[in-house]
């Protein structure tokens, strides 16, 4: 899908390419990947029709979250210190105490917890605010500039956390102005695309960025049905692993036996009915070998064993459910299902090089039950060959 190239780098301009994507859709797919759109997907509505937007979109909230967090005054946290005063705070460190001598100087060195601002989360998003300013329009850039300065004169440190160690952060039920200020922060810094045109940090693995865009498809696809489909309606569930069917098993087949981990799956309450969602990063035909094109059989054997090793268990929305296997596009279409054993598998493609309106109509026509049968027998209704 997405031709490999000898080098790329980093902050590609709205309006570049990612091999034949255009980069303002790789944007609105770090939109429905990103935790703050899950959160407050309701405030994107505007954005999703002009994703050339997104990082000045993605400032203000970020300078709106950092305002707001001021005036109520930053959150806190204990930080470990060490030093040598002339009384005890906290705990003694006789080692040190009795190697230099203190006690004849009158001093004794402690070790003591501190509260400070200069805390994991408020590091993060004042390297947040550095990094987005010269991403968008010069007024906002010098709110983002004036807000990173402020922070460091409170004290707040210069050293940013990575992606990893925010992952550790915890927040508790008090923490709601935090999480949206780490949330639009963490999009903030994936604003950086990979692109074939020359930018300030080279990536010279083009087979790591494959890796990261079809991540990126797969998380996009997830939290884009969390928000877009009517929570009275839809149940949707992520990343939900299934159980085999065993009626008997030896001692080793535990260590060896694959997971069964589906992409999405999507419950119509309504209806009582389930699509099981697989996303794929690669074309959608093969070259076969008596065709010209074919489905990837590895991909049809998928997902059958995704529907049929969940049925016969008393679970209605298992026993009547539909897959789907979903693969990116360009400047193409292709949507067909074939029923087998009662069960439906559609086939289809989202188009990344068209409109975002375009990209959401065709994600929400995927999600329409009824779309799911070629003929107009109701095959759901019929019982399950189990």
């Amino acid at each position: 899908m997405i031709p490999n190239t000898p080098t790329y780098a980093a902050d590609a301009p709205s309006g570049g390419m990612l091999g034949r994507i255009p980069v303002r859709n790789l944007w609105l797919l770090m939109l429905y990947a990103s935790d703050l759109y899950r959160a407050h997907g309701a405030q994107f509505g505007d954005v999703e029709d002009n994703p050339d937007d997104l990082p000045d979109l993605v400032a203000e909230l970020l300078i709106r979250s950092v305002e707001r967090r001021q005036r109520r005054h930053l959150s806190a946290g204990y930080q470990v210190r060490e030093a040598v005063l002339n009384r005890v705070r906290g705990r003694i460190d006789m080692l040190t105490t009795e190697r230099q001598q203190l006690l004849a100087r009158g001093s004794v060195a402690c070790r003591f917890e501190e509260l400070t601002i200069d805390t994991p989360r408020n590091r993060y998003v004042r390297g947040a605010l550095e990094h987005i300013a010269c991403k968008v329009k010069p007024g906002r850039a010098r709110r983002c500039a004036t807000l990173a300065s402020r922070l460091k004169a409170a004290g707040v440190s210069g050293a940013t956390l990575t992606r990893a160690q925010m992952s550790a952060e915890r927040f508790g039920r008090n923490d709601h102005d935090d999480r949206l200020m780490v949330d639009a922060a963490k999009l903030a810094f994936d604003l950086s695309l990979p692109t074939e045109t020359a930018g300030s940090r080279a990536m010279p693995i083009p087979e790591r960025e494959a890796v990261w865009v079809r991540r990126l498809f797969e998380k996009a696809i997830g939290g884009f049905y969390q928000v877009n489909l009517a929570g009275d309606e839809w149940r949707v569930k992520t990343g939900r692993v299934l159980n085999w069917q065993l009626s008997g098993k030896t001692d080793g087949i535990d260590d060896i036996l694959p997971t069964m981990q589906t992409d999405i799956m999507l419950d119509h309450l309504p209806t009582r009915r389930r699509i099981v969602v697989d996303t794929k990063f690669t074309s959608i035909l093969t070259k076969g070998w008596y065709r010209d094109e074919t489905l990837k059989s590895s991909y049809l054997y998928q997902i059958y064993a995704y529907l049929f090793s969940q049925t016969g268990q008393g679970d209605a929305y298992a026993d009547r459910a539909r897959g789907l296997l979903l693969h990116p596009a360009v400047h193409a279409h292709f949507d067909e299902t074939v029923v087998i054993q009662h069960h439906a598998i559609r086939f289809g493609t989202v188009d990344l090089a068209a409109k975002s309106r375009e990209i959401k109509a065709q994600l929400l026509s995927f999600a329409a039950v009824e779309a799911y049968a070629p003929t107009s027998t109701h095959y759901w209704d019929r019982p399950v060959l189990v």
